[in-house]
């Protein structure tokens, strides 16, 4: 039975039988089992053992050691199953256990990439807004421009209304 607030990590000992056991090591030892039983390799070789057992039961080659209906091959496999079965429950936990704590890390991750992504989002659009009310050289360009051709137009006016003399009066002392 397993204590509120005991740690699983350090080994434990059995109730009346005395034992120590690590259960880490004893989950290693039952994925280990899973991934075993879980191959197309154990499926081949077990299938060859039982043609192996039938044959050599039902041929009069050796001592008929388990005649039909080979109740000590359905004993090995009722054992195989009855030790796999919860080997294979406690791997597939400890499997959940690992997949519920990545995604819990997937989580704050996501959180933080989330946040991060706000941020910058809110940092860009400042930026945006900042950089509109900012002049670009094409503004002053455009601006120095208008000035330009103000100041052209002021001079020709200021010419037709004169008769050219302020004209000449501005070429000849220029500061």
């Amino acid at each position: 039975m397993i204590r509120r607030g005991e740690d699983l990590s350090e080994p434990r000992r059995a109730g009346r039988f005395g034992d120590f056991y690590d259960p880490e090591a004893f989950g290693r030892f039952s994925e280990a089992i899973a991934r075993t039983l879980g191959t197309a390799r154990f499926l081949v070789v077990q299938t060859v053992i039982v043609i192996g057992w039938v044959s050599l039961n039902v041929l009069s080659i050796v001592h008929h050691w388990d005649p039909y209906p080979f109740i000590l091959l359905n004993l090995a496999f009722s054992t195989q199953a009855a030790y796999a079965a919860p080997l294979i429950l406690l791997a597939q936990n400890r499997q959940d256990d690992r997949d519920r704590a990545q995604a819990e890390v997937d989580r704050e991750v996501n959180a933080r990439t989330q946040a991060d992504t706000e941020f910058l989002a809110r940092e860009l659009s400042s930026v945006r807004l900042t950089l509109a009310d900012v002049v670009t050289s094409e503004d002053l360009r455009d601006a120095v421009d208008r000035v330009g051709d103000a100041l052209d137009d002021l001079a020709a006016r200021i010419d037709a209304l004169t008769g050219g003399q302020v004209a000449s009066a501005i070429e000849e002392d220029p500061a």
